[in-house]
């Protein structure tokens, strides 16, 4: 906890101090939960799924926490059986409850069926609980979206803990051509009419695919599946817009966690791993089918998604290595804005909600009012002021979050670090 008291989550819990010295020029910092939502749903990372009807609910979540998994959702929907769905609700609020004792270092999330069951995990929960985060809101549309988001602007008036919603976009209006557009524009009106209730908007790729009777397999990224692919695109264009319309998007679920049998080859490059004498680790990657999640991480961000959902525990380290900031990037972010790194002293120092945007706004001139075009510190790209601020606020709102990684760290001495913790 901050010293306000609220909840606060931080990355790479499992590493020692010595560790973190020795990888991050910059350290993760503590994010509280209720805090600021471009903090906030940044650190979401990788989204654990768990089936609400597991055995001892409250000890995976603690464990997960202590691996490196700082948001849960406990599942209500498609990870149960319909006969299941009160037990299911019954250890929800049991593990919740559990849970507000416990140093539990994870965002917790209930990903509901219907809007009834919002208010019936409320109505079961202690008022004053700290442990429940929001709710996760499948088949999100316009039409049934009220139903999901009021029971929580209502909850808001009452409890003192702020609650968030994320919903899913995986309805056949957005994946259908001919209703996407007015789809996604309607749902874009009514999401910022709940602005203040919304972290992050997920995609549910495997319903998408599902709708098609296409499921990907281990070889190909989602984005190798043009008619899913296409609808990531569309959500992007209207819901992912960085001119203070849009809402984090995050990146869909990776399904496979074990060996499977190869057509192609794998996605990862020899050499890097030999040059830190890591081949047997990048076997191991390889056997657990992980190259393919790198690949797909590097292509979410590409495509403007942050953070991915994951069924796994091993799918987490390996997701938030890839969010950290190299060093190369944080200097080119802070040299597009502009900025020191001195001026990003209180973002998110022991969970403040200061922004980046505050801090960038807080030292003087906007960034998009200076223009211009700078090398690189790294002396291998050019840095344009105005196209890139968009992509610096985000990158120095990573680098709070994630950290940022020495010179000589990259991402596979990151990995090496923290997989398999």
């Amino acid at each position: 906890m901050n010293a306000a008291g609220h909840r606060t989550v931080t990355h790479f819990p499992m590493l020692s101090s010595s560790e973190s010295e020795r990888l991050f020029h910059r350290r993760p910092r503590a994010v509280a939960i209720d805090g600021d939502v471009d903090l906030v749903s940044t650190a979401l990372g990788a989204t654990l799924y768990i089936p609400a009807v597991r055995d001892n609910l409250a000890d995976l979540i603690v464990r997960a926490g202590a691996a490196g998994s700082v948001s849960v959702v406990i599942d209500l929907e498609d990870a149960v059986p319909d006969e299941d769905v009160q037990s299911g609700v019954a250890a929800i609020v049991s593990t919740l409850d559990a849970l507000s004792a416990r140093p539990s270092v994870s965002m917790v999330f209930v990903r509901v069926r219907h809007p009834g069951q919002i208010d019936e995990v409320l109505d079961a929960i202690a008022a004053d609980t700290d442990t429940l985060a929001g709710f996760v809101l499948p088949k999100f549309s316009a039409d049934t979206g009220r139903s999901f988001l009021d029971p929580i602007v209502a909850a808001n008036t009452t409890r003192p803990h702020r609650l968030r919603a994320m919903p899913i976009i995986e309805t056949p209006r957005v994946l259908h051509l001919e209703t996407r557009s007015e789809e996604l524009h309607a749902i874009a009106e009514l999401l910022d009419a709940y602005r203040s209730v919304i972290l992050a908007v997920r995609i549910g790729a495997t319903d998408l695919s599902g709708a098609f009777g296409i499921r990907r397999d281990p070889d190909l990224t989602i984005y190798d599946v043009h008619p899913v692919a296409s609808v990531i695109a569309s959500i992007v264009n209207v819901l992912g817009r960085r001119d203070g319309t849009g809402f984090i998007i995050t990146g869909p679920v990776w399904e496979y966690y074990n060996a499977h049998e190869r057509m192609f080859r794998p996605l990862l490059r020899n050499t890097p791993f030999r040059e830190i004498d890591a081949v047997r680790f990048r076997n191991r990657l390889v056997s657990r089918d992980l190259d393919g999640l790198l690949r797909e991480l590097v292509l979410d961000r590409a495509n403007g998604l942050q953070g991915k959902t994951v069924i796994h525990p091993t799918h987490v380290n390996v997701v938030h290595s890839v969010c950290a900031v190299s060093h190369e990037e944080f200097v080119d972010a802070l040299a597009v804005l502009n900025i020191s790194e001195r001026d990003l002293a209180d973002v998110g120092a022991g969970g403040a909600t200061q922004s980046v945007t505050d801090a960038v706004d807080a030292v003087g001139t906007p960034a998009a009012d200076v223009g211009g075009v700078l090398p690189s510190e790294y002396r291998n790209k050019m840095n344009e002021r105005r196209p890139h601020r968009n992509w610096a606020i985000r990158t120095l709102t990573r680098a709070t979050v994630f950290g940022v990684t020495r010179p000589e760290v990259g991402v596979i001495e990151l990995l090496t670090a923290v997989v398999d913790r």
